[in-house]
C-alpha cells in the first residue's frame, strides 16, 4: 500500500475568501515506511501575505514573489500523488485549498474520499485528548524539536511517524503485519492465510522409560478419558 502524507501552508483559513496555498509538502510511504521520496514546492499566491499567516509559517511576500504559480507545478504534483490515499492532518482544510487551486485552473477536484484524516484517527484512538500534531508527537515521543515554525514538508515528515503509530506501530507482530492490515482483512482472507501455512514434518522427541511411566499414570488417573475409549 502506497500512502502520500500531505500538508499545505496557506495565506489564511478560507479559500472562498481568496486565500491561497503558499507551500505543498508530500512524503511517500510504502508499507508504512517512508521511502525517502518527497515532493515540496513554494508557491507565489498572487496576493499579499497577512501578518497572522506569516507568523505561523514565516513565509514573506519577498520570499514568495519569484516562486512558481500553482499552474506551473500542478502536473508534477498530480503525478507524485497519483491515485493513492492522502494522509492529512485536518483533511477538510487542505483538501478545500487544493481543490480550490485545481478548479481555478480548470482541473478536476480531488475526491474527498481519498483523504485519511489523522485528526479523526487520533480522536477515535484517544477520545477527549488533544489531537494537534504537536500533541501527538509528544504522545508518541516523536522528536519535533526542529518545528519552530510550521512547514509543509517538515510537518508531513512528522505526520508520517504519527500515522504509523496511529496505524498500530512500526511492527506489531513477528509476521511483519501492522494492526491496520489485520483489521482490514476479511474473514475469507484470514482463512486463506491460515490455510496457506506450510506444513512441517513432526519432530521426534523420544521419551525415557521414566517419562513414559509418569505419562501413562497421569492418563490412567483421568476418569472416562478419551484415550481409553479410542484405544
Amino acid at each position: 500500500m502506497r500512502h502520500i502524507i500531505l500538508d499545505t501552508e496557506t495565506t489564511g483559513f478560507d479559500p472562498l475568501q481568496g486565500h491561497r496555498i503558499v507551500e505543498i509538502g508530500c512524503v511517500e510511504m510504502v508499507g508504512y515506511i517512508a521511502t525517502g521520496k518527497t515532493f515540496q514546492c513554494y508557491l507565489n499566491p498572487e496576493r499579499e501575505m497577512p501578518e497572522a499567516a506569516r507568523n505561523v509559517h514565516g513565509l514573506s511576500d519577498e520570499f514568495l514573489k519569484d516562486k512558481p504559480l500553482f499552474s506551473q507545478v500542478v502536473e508534477e504534483f498530480l503525478n507524485f500523488i497519483s491515485d493513492d490515499p492522502l494522509v492529512i492532518h485536518n483533511a477538510p482544510f487542505d483538501m478545500a485549498f487544493l481543490n480550490a487551486e485545481l478548479q481555478r485552473i480548470g482541473f478536476s477536484p480531488l475526491a474527498k474520499t481519498r483523504a485519511i484524516d489523522t485528526v479523526l484517527l487520533a480522536r477515535k484512538a484517544f477520545p477527549g485528548a488533544p489531537a494537534s500534531l504537536d500533541a501527538l508527537c509528544k504522545r508518541f515521543k516523536i522528536d519535533a524539536s526542529t518545528r519552530q515554525l510550521h512547514g509543509a514538508l517538515l510537518d508531513s515528515r512528522l505526520l508520517a511517524d504519527v500515522f504509523v503509530e496511529l496505524s498500530g506501530g512500526k511492527q506489531t507482530g513477528l509476521n511483519m503485519e501492522f494492526a491496520h492490515d489485520k483489521k482490514s482483512k476479511s474473514k475469507a482472507e484470514k482463512r486463506a492465510d491460515k490455510n496457506s501455512a506450510v506444513a512441517r514434518p513432526l519432530r521426534d522427541f523420544p521419551l525415557t522409560d521414566d517419562e513414559r511411566a509418569i505419562h501413562e499414570a497421569a492418563v490412567a488417573s483421568i476418569k472416562d478419558n478419551l484415550w481409553k475409549k479410542l484405544a
